[in-house]
């Protein structure tokens, strides 16, 4: 978990990158920029947003041949090592992603290369690298005095509210190509920023897996568990897999079929459906993992478990205890309604 609250820019420097398949140049400044603690506030508020507000889904610099080949991984070596260096690196970096914006789709834009320090990680203050690139311009007024009157001036600049492309590497775990953060709000071009051009594969660690698997056993709930069955045994499905992850430090497949598979004959089901899907997640030849806290928290938090009804009925079962949805919660069929009820059993209604 990062926290950039006590984070610092020790230096930045900034550069322009044009695109290469429209002719257009790169502007690589001279020396760092200088900041004042109100421009070096806005930076900040800029650059972290979308870290506070993202998922933490962590990658490394890699490469086919070895990690050390990765451009930006050298890069981030070398200012790592001699802070000092980051201006001369950030050239490097800069002149790396220019050769890279060759395809027609590609914006130009800004370029901020930043050393911090005081970045908190799993509870541990580090240094930490960030490039960021500002793409989309948008309209803006100002309003100057010409003599009696006062008057519209349209200028073009940068919405600090909103970064189009970023990262964040942190200074730990060199030899595995250190931790890294990416943020990429412009779609369209994913590949060029990700891969392309910082060269990263997923860090799949025991978050990573845990957060993939309960995105995967939530896909099968849709997938199989509601077209078998209905949408309160897909609910309860998610509730006792989100529970045993919960409970349990460590994952083991044959146990978590056993004990959250209210219907075995759906088990051969799963098994098929991980042959199929599991790739999407990377997770085709895992059954067993280090289970990771924050990430079944966060899974929690996004699961729905609400059953909405076509008479506009919501029913809204209990993560925490699924026992009772399934203890007091009964569903049939009315034959003189031609219509579908839940039965809610309750000793008395609880106050709001």
């Amino acid at each position: 978990m990062i926290n950039l609250y006590s984070a610092q820019i020790e230096s930045i420097s900034l550069h322009r990158v044009g695109n290469k398949s429209r002719n257009e140049p790169i502007f690589l400044s001279e020396r760092p920029h200088k900041l004042n603690d109100e421009i070096s506030a806005l930076l900040k508020e800029y650059f972290f947003k979308p870290f506070r507000e993202k998922e933490e889904n962590y990658f490394r610099f890699s490469n086919e041949v070895d990690v050390e080949f990765n451009e930006i991984y050298k890069a981030a070596v070398a200012i790592f090592e001699d802070p000092s260096r980051t201006h001369q690196q950030s050239k490097t970096i800069t002149t790396h992603l220019f050769d890279q914006s060759n395809h027609p789709h590609i914006k130009n834009g800004e370029v901020y290369i930043a050393h911090f320090t005081d970045v908190v990680l799993d509870n541990q203050k580090m240094d930490a690298i960030g490039i960021f690139k500002s793409e989309l311009k948008h309209d803006f007024l100002e309003f100057e005095e010409n003599q009696q009157n006062l008057d519209i001036v349209i200028r073009q600049g940068i919405n600090i509210n909103k970064l189009d492309k970023g990262c964040l590497i942190f200074n730990q775990e060199k030899e595995e190509g250190f931790k890294v953060l990416s943020v990429d709000s412009n779609r369209y071009d994913a590949k060029y920023w990700i891969e392309n051009f910082l060269g990263l594969s997923p860090l799949t660690d025991e978050n990573f897996y845990t957060k993939n698997y309960l995105k995967f056993c939530q896909n099968f709930a849709k997938d199989v568990v509601l077209p078998a069955e209905d949408k309160q045994q897909e609910v309860l499905f998610m509730n006792r897999a989100v529970n045993h992850f919960a409970k349990n430090d460590n994952f083991e497949e044959t146990s978590f079929l056993n004990e959250v598979m209210d219907n075995p004959e759906l088990i051969p089901e799963f098994k098929h459906y991980k042959v199929e899907k599991g790739p999407k997640y990377s997770i085709e030849d895992v059954s067993n993992f280090d289970i990771a806290n924050k990430a079944v928290s966060d899974a929690r938090k996004k699961i729905k478990n609400v059953i909405n009804l076509d008479t506009n009925i919501q029913i809204k079962m209990d993560f925490i205890n699924p026992e009772s949805a399934e203890k007091f919660v009964e569903k049939g069929w009315d034959e003189e309604r031609q219509m579908y009820y839940y039965l809610v059993y309750f000793n008395k209604e609880q106050k709001s």
